[in-house]
């Protein structure tokens, strides 16, 4: 049966393998955050996931949906917020697109967890969260997880090919010797295929890796055997992450944004359990040596991976998101309207917000002078998620897509209030040093007021 398969995340290293391997049989929707040219059986659509607007017309007309992305790195001139924050708002954003366009199934690969009780790392505690969310919603979802995906151009086989390059001692901390279950990259590809032969109402959550676990010092070993390095490997007492992190990517010149969630979340075991195995491939994975081996065939040091690149930074624009729990009782409109009447009362007291049916203003009282104008958007907005346009005024410039919004996460249990493709009027180093950190101190003050005035 040809299905009609939007992938987000379609530009990644996975998801131009699973669109060129999905084309042959299916219509495929590839999004991308920036317009290219569509092919035969590939339509490429301009998304990006943090407006729920783009969401929408992404998806529409498809019926099953691939959800690849895991981007830690900002595309933005100034990312306030956690990568976690900024990944449960484009998942949200996608799951909503989803549901509006009746998608009948959701395929996410996600990341394999540590056993149960086990302390996590941001970086797996972010996978679990947009993997929660996508399993407790109305849409049927299949969920693999996998732990490191071993092929030419991933971002962690790089990072461990260029360390055994570059370095001829290495230090070898703890966390090099935690065992993990890898895949090769076109086993990952094959099971995201098969997962298509599911029926369209299951729900699983599957583990996917090779069959023996091995320790990321004893990759680093196999790679120096290919590529005939001799390498002085030395167990070491424990090292900060953020020192691992620093030497990594001074070595690698991988950035920061990947590497450092990608190190603290290598301490924990992360090992495919037997009652999740998925097996519907009917064959056994390549062992973590055998994908290395190939891997290496196509290596290639001075092509940089695609994790490896900066996104393309919209200059002097923001993105600002801060989480905060959301009292019982309480949605994202009550939110909104208590935010209006936090502002006058944050001292000093210097700010007036006058609402006039859907338009917001606020004003600084001595003298009297317009900061910012936001419209309401009645049509994009409900109970679970405020949306205002940002329209002008002192602090910022009208712009067609700056909006802030409140949106319910978690099941109702918390809220994010985030700000996106802000433009601000005021020089870009002032911003920076003024107005920016006031943003963030505000809200944390109005997370402050929330808890206190609803308990």
């Amino acid at each position: 049966m040809v299905l009609k398969i939007v992938v987000a995340g379609a530009t990644g290293f996975v998801g131009r393998l699973l669109v060129d391997r999905l084309k042959g049989d299916h219509e495929v929707i590839a999004l991308s955050r920036s317009p290219k040219e569509s092919e035969v059986n590939v339509e490429w659509r301009p998304c990006d996931l943090f407006s729920l607007l783009d969401a929408e017309k992404g998806l529409s007309g498809a019926e099953v949906a691939y959800y690849l992305v895991h981007s830690m790195q900002p595309t933005d001139h100034l990312a306030q917020g956690t990568f976690r924050d900024f990944d449960l708002i484009a998942a949200d954003n996608f799951l909503r697109a989803a549901i509006k366009n009746g998608i009948k199934h959701i395929i996410y690969l996600g990341g394999t967890q540590p056993a149960e009780g086990t302390k996590n790392s941001p970086h797996l505690e972010s996978r679990k969260e947009v993997e929660k969310l996508f399993l407790e919603s109305s849409i049927p979802t299949t969920v693999l997880r996998a732990s490191m995906i071993i092929g030419p151009e991933g971002s962690s086989f790089h990072i461990m090919a260029r360390t055994v390059q570059r370095l001829p001692i290495i230090l070898c901390p703890p966390w090099t010797r935690t065992q993990s279950q890898p895949i090769y990259i076109h086993d990952i590809i094959e099971s995201l295929q098969a997962c298509l032969r599911l029926p369209l109402n299951a729900v699983e959550v599957f583990d996917v890796g090779c069959a023996t676990p091995i320790s990321y010092e004893d990759m680093m070993k196999s790679l120096a055997k290919y590529f005939k390095k001799r390498r002085i490997f030395i167990d070491f007492m424990q090292v900060p992450y953020f020192l691992s992190s620093a030497v990594i990517c001074t070595v690698t010149r991988a950035p920061w944004a990947l590497v450092s969630p990608l190190i603290k979340g290598l301490s924990v075991s992360l090992q495919v359990q037997p009652d999740k195995k998925f097996d519907f491939l009917k064959r056994d994975f390549l062992s973590a040596e055998e994908a290395l081996q190939q891997a290496m065939k196509k290596f290639n040091e001075n092509k940089i991976p695609f994790a490896f690149r900066r996104p393309k930074v919209k200059p002097h624009i923001v993105r600002s998101a801060q989480r905060m729990d959301l009292p019982k009782g309480l949605n994202a409109q009550d939110v909104a309207n208590q935010y209006m009447e936090f502002l006058p009362r944050l001292k000093p007291s210097v700010i007036r917000v006058d609402v006039q049916e859907n338009w917001v203003y606020f004003n600084w009282a001595f003298p009297k002078l317009t900061l910012l104008v936001l419209e309401h958007a009645p049509e994009r907005s409900g109970p679970d998620r405020q949306l205002f346009y940002v329209r002008g005024g002192a602090l910022a410039k009208k712009t067609l897509r700056g909006r802030l919004e409140f949106r319910e996460i978690s099941n109702g249990e918390q809220i994010i209030a985030a700000i996106h493709d802000f433009e601000p009027r005021l020089p870009w180093f002032v911003y920076l040093w003024s107005q920016a950190l006031i943003h963030v101190w505000v809200m944390k003050q109005f997370a402050k007021y929330l808890r206190n005035r609803n308990s």
